[in-house]
């Protein structure tokens, strides 16, 4: 079984459609939703579609995005466990290659990859793209692995991977914090595999900024250098 986690802050326009399509899946799975204190209309749309078959947290006040992924891991029971944006930028069905690797190559990481090609990707932001792969390139210069695209949400893990690794980071941080406890973990077997991406804009409620970029720095640093 997959643990399918899902934070979500401020998604009211897409969390229905989002958990639909992943509804359609045919494997077995878990769905685990984290509520960052949405101000609107998320949490009551939450409270409609819950059911046996999804798991729903609600935080008291907004944490953040690592905070709600680390809440998420804590109580997936899946073998696996693959994180999941709340807005559609990214397509659930992809989640059937991860699955795929991890049977296949018994993986214990895969990141996917706007960057590999192969897969439709939406044009954006040229800054956004720059910042992305220097962010990466500094990762990599201090992990010695050769991802292209280590600040992507579609990351996944076997359970017992994830669940040995302590998390501290509490908003976009768990990007470059992950990356650097995987890559100090003896014999991991990590891959990376091209995924389709139909990025939204600012307007469309995106919500990573350049502060995000200086945080990812300072958490590439930090995790790397200093033992945490």
């Amino acid at each position: 079984m997959i643990s399918i986690i899902i934070p979500v802050y401020n998604e009211v326009s897409t969390i229905n459609e989002i958990v639909n399509k992943i509804h359609l899946l045919k494997i077995d799975k878990e769905i685990i939703i984290i509520d960052d204190f949405s101000s609107d209309g998320t949490k009551n749309l939450l409270e409609k579609i819950k059911s046996d078959k999804i798991k729903i947290f609600y935080n008291e006040k907004n944490y953040g995005k690592g905070y709600c992924i680390r809440r998420g891991i804590q109580v997936a029971s899946g073998n696996y466990v693959i994180i999941q944006d709340a807005d559609l930028e990214y397509n659930p069905n992809e989640i059937y290659e991860f699955l795929e690797i991890f049977k296949k190559y018994d993986a214990d990481v895969i990141y996917g990859s706007r960057f590999r090609g192969g897969k439709e990707t939406k044009v954006l932001f040229f800054w956004h793209t720059v910042g992305n792969k220097f962010l990466t390139f500094l990762s990599n210069c201090f992990t010695n692995l050769n991802l292209t695209d280590m600040e992507v949400c579609y990351k996944a893990f076997k359970s017992s991977i994830i669940k040995s690794i302590e998390l501290k980071e509490n908003r976009f941080g768990f990007e470059p914090e992950v990356t650097a406890k995987i890559s100090k973990l003896k014999d991991i077997s990590i891959y990376e595999i091209g995924i389709s991406y139909d990025g939204r804009t600012y307007k469309a409620g995106k919500k990573i900024n350049w502060k995000d970029g200086f945080s990812a720095i300072r958490c590439i640093l930090k995790y790397n250098l200093f033992k945490n």
